[in-house]
Formats: structure tokens, C-alpha cells, sequence
């Protein structure tokens, strides 16, 4: 009961119908649940282990995870979230981003036991009688109801018809594979609810659903999305993820404790008590970035980590280990240019802005002026932020 009541429970936002799924997984019967991914993005993230964590409670307790790679819907775009229309990928470009994405869920998940199918499978045999028949179980006035095109249509932003038809081929996945259960971030609820209705329209027993809590991302706040910039890749290098959760805010230091760490409850209620009887945030932050890093790349990188951030911003000291890069003395006639050159802007506006902010420094001096000389010499370290550094090397 006490496995029953985590999968309930844990991180769960909402869930649809807890009694229906109290009672399946009290049974004893080897629930199916569903999870599906379209592999737009080939970067999987710290907002995406909220729900890996949640299917691998059910992994323990030897229930099937199914993860559906959504290669057709792939092609229309969830526009869940979306102020304008997806661009639609090429064939190449989903099969690379869907192995990537599933070779990162095994930081997660045990990929043994999943069981990985494909929507192209049944929708590849589609006929436009079969689309026809589909959209007839569905009313256009809900569809248009959803938050995302209500919003465009009162920005006077076109809905393609095409984006109508993505809830209701993701409904039809949960009937394909006659899932128990569909776990879900909660900007997907739409979309989850969409397959429980559908199911039951085609004689199927609804699929309980899961509703996840949305990280909110380093920016502290809007969720954690690569889009925005304000994420934290699992695969990131060690140093960038350390880095990254020592950056975030106060105030968001238990809700990356509850929800991106494998840590008992009680622990983290420990962790809370020590915030509210006055513990230094910083001292909670280190044992936090250390576990993430721990958990997605050993814990001697983590530990490696820790010992690079405090050298760089306790002991204000360069670390040893800083990319290098050749370059013709001539090449930048600009510090802006060179920002540019070096990837550590992503535009001349953005390496003007970074360097009037006081986010540049050339060998241990800060630059304020865009429009400083440029005197570039072998051996110049070039440093953007805290924890960016190269190193020049002129030919």
C-alpha cells in the first residue's frame, strides 16, 4: 500500500480518476501506461525528469512503460504552448532528435523494459476516410476552446487546420495501445483528457490520467524550456549543470529538491526546516547541485565540479582546464565580433548588450565599452559571465 500510495501521490498535480487507478493498481493486473514524446527537440531536460520519475515509480512496481515516439505527429507539431505554427520537420531530423531523446531517458528509466512503438505505425495506414471517421468523434467548437488558439485568435494569429488534428491523433495513440494510464506534464492536460474521452467514445476503458507540476526554469519565471533559455539539460557537461543550480533563485530551492531529486520525503522536509530555522541557501544549493550532477554524470564529475565552481567564484581564481581555440590575429577587428566568433554571443547586438551589462572580461579585466580597441595577443582569456571561458591561441 505504501508503493500504491507514492505512485497516488509523489509530485502528483492532479489525477483523473484516483479512485479508477487506486483500484487497477490494487488488482494486481500489469498496467500499461502511456508516454508519449514528439521528438521536435533532441535535448531532454530537468522539467522532463518530473514525469520520467513518475514512470519509473511504475517501472518499480512492475507495471509496462509504454514510450510512444510521436514520429507522425511529429510532422504537424503539438501546438500546445505555441503562439504561432511548428515548423514541420524532415523524416532525418525526427529519427535523429527520437534516438537522442531516448538514449537520455536512460539516465532515468531502465530502457529494457520499455517498450518503445511508433504512431506511424497505424497512421501511416491511414485513408482519408479513416481522418474522416476520426474527426467525426470530435466537436470543432472544443477543439478551438483550447487556451493556445483561443489566445491566437484574439492576437489575430492564423490556427492552420492541420494543428486541429494533433489531440486527436494523440487521443487515437491511447486507444491503440489501450493504455491504463497517460502521464503528462500539466500544459499537456488537454491533450491527456483528449485520449481518456476518446477512448470511451470507441468502447475502451478511459485511461486514468497523471498530471505532472511544471518546473519552473533558472529564470524563475516561466517553465523550464530550451526555447527559452532557461534550462538545464541532463546532458549537459558537469560544470554547466553545477553551475546552473547554484544560479537559481532562493526561493525555488525546494521545489528542485522535491522535484528533481530521488530523495525521500523526508528528507527533503528536513531541508525545508533548515531553510525556515535560517541555513545559508548557499549551503542547501551546493548539495543539491552536487546530487543532480551526481545523478546524471557520476559522482567524481560532480565532485570535480564543485571544486572548479569554488575556485572560480570563492577563490576568484582562472580555472586550469579552459577551452582553446586557434585564430588569426587579424580575423576580429571587434570585441563584438569576436563574442561572435568565439559562440559566446549569439549575435553583435546580444555581445554589445553583455558587454555594457559588465559581463566581459579580457584577462581578469572587466570591459564596459563595445567599442574598446581590440588588442588581441597569444594566450588571451576571454571570460562571458561566470563560468565561460576561453582561451586564444593566435596562429
Amino acid at each position: 500500500m505504501k508503493d500504491i500510495s507514492s505512485i497516488l501521490d509523489k509530485n502528483v498535480e492532479e489525477l483523473i480518476d484516483r479512485a479508477s487507478l487506486e483500484k487497477k493498481l490494487q488488482s494486481g493486473k500489469k498496467l500499461i501506461i502511456k508516454w508519449g514524446a514528439d521528438p521536435t527537440r533532441p535535448d531532454l531536460h530537468l522539467g522532463h525528469v518530473v514525469v520520467l520519475d513518475k514512470l519509473r515509480q511504475f517501472q518499480e512496481a512492475g507495471h509496462k512503460v509504454v514510450f510512444l515516439i510521436g514520429d507522425f505527429t511529429a510532422v504537424i507539431g503539438d501546438p500546445t504552448g505555441r503562439s504561432k505554427t511548428r515548423p514541420i520537420l524532415t523524416k532525418a531530423e525526427i529519427e535523429k532528435n527520437a534516438k537522442t531523446y531516448f538514449d537520455q531517458v536512460g539516465k532515468v528509466l531502465d530502457t529494457k523494459k520499455i517498450q518503445i512503438r511508433k504512431n506511424s505505425e497505424w497512421f501511416n495506414k491511414f485513408s482519408l476516410k479513416d481522418v474522416i471517421q476520426l474527426a467525426a468523434k470530435f466537436s470543432l467548437a472544443r477543439i478551438i476552446e483550447r487556451d493556445d488558439f483561443e489566445q491566437r485568435l484574439k492576437k489575430g494569429i492564423e490556427i492552420r487546420y492541420h494543428e486541429g488534428l494533433y489531440s486527436m491523433m494523440q487521443a487515437y495513440d491511447s486507444v491503440e495501445l489501450k493504455a491504463d494510464v497517460e502521464v503528462g506534464g500539466s500544459d499537456q492536460k488537454y491533450n491527456l483528457l483528449t485520449g481518456r474521452t476518446l477512448q470511451k467514445k470507441m468502447g475502451q476503458k478511459p485511461q486514468d490520467v497523471m498530471v505532472m507540476p511544471l518546473l519552473v526554469g533558472t529564470d524563475g519565471k516561466k517553465k523550464m524550456s530550451k526555447s527559452l533559455d532557461n534550462y538545464i539539460g541532463v546532458s549537459e557537461l558537469p560544470d554547466s549543470i553545477y553551475g546552473k543550480i547554484m544560479s537559481i533563485s532562493d526561493d525555488m530551492i525546494y521545489e528542485y529538491c522535491r522535484l528533481t531529486t530521488t530523495w525521500e520525503d523526508f528528507e527533503i522536509k528536513e531541508i525545508k526546516k533548515e531553510l525556515e530555522l535560517g541555513e545559508n541557501p548557499r549551503n542547501i544549493k551546493e548539495r543539491l547541485a552536487i546530487e543532480i550532477v551526481k545523478r546524471f554524470c557520476g559522482y567524481k564529475e560532480a565532485l570535480k565540479a564543485k571544486e572548479k565552481f569554488d575556485l572560480v567564484f570563492r577563490q576568484k581564481q582562472i580555472p586550469q582546464d579552459i577551452p582553446e581555440v586557434k585564430m588569426e590575429k587579424g580575423k576580429c577587428e571587434d570585441l563584438p565580433s569576436l563574442l561572435v566568433e568565439l559562440k559566446l554571443a549569439k549575435s553583435k547586438s546580444d555581445a554589445k548588450r553583455l558587454v555594457i551589462q559588465g559581463g566581459v572580461k579580457i584577462d581578469e579585466a572587466r570591459i564596459e565599452d563595445p567599442a574598446a580597441p581590440l588588442c588581441m595577443h597569444d594566450e588571451m582569456i576571454v571570460q562571458v559571465g561566470r563560468r565561460k571561458f576561453i582561451k586564444i591561441n593566435l596562429k
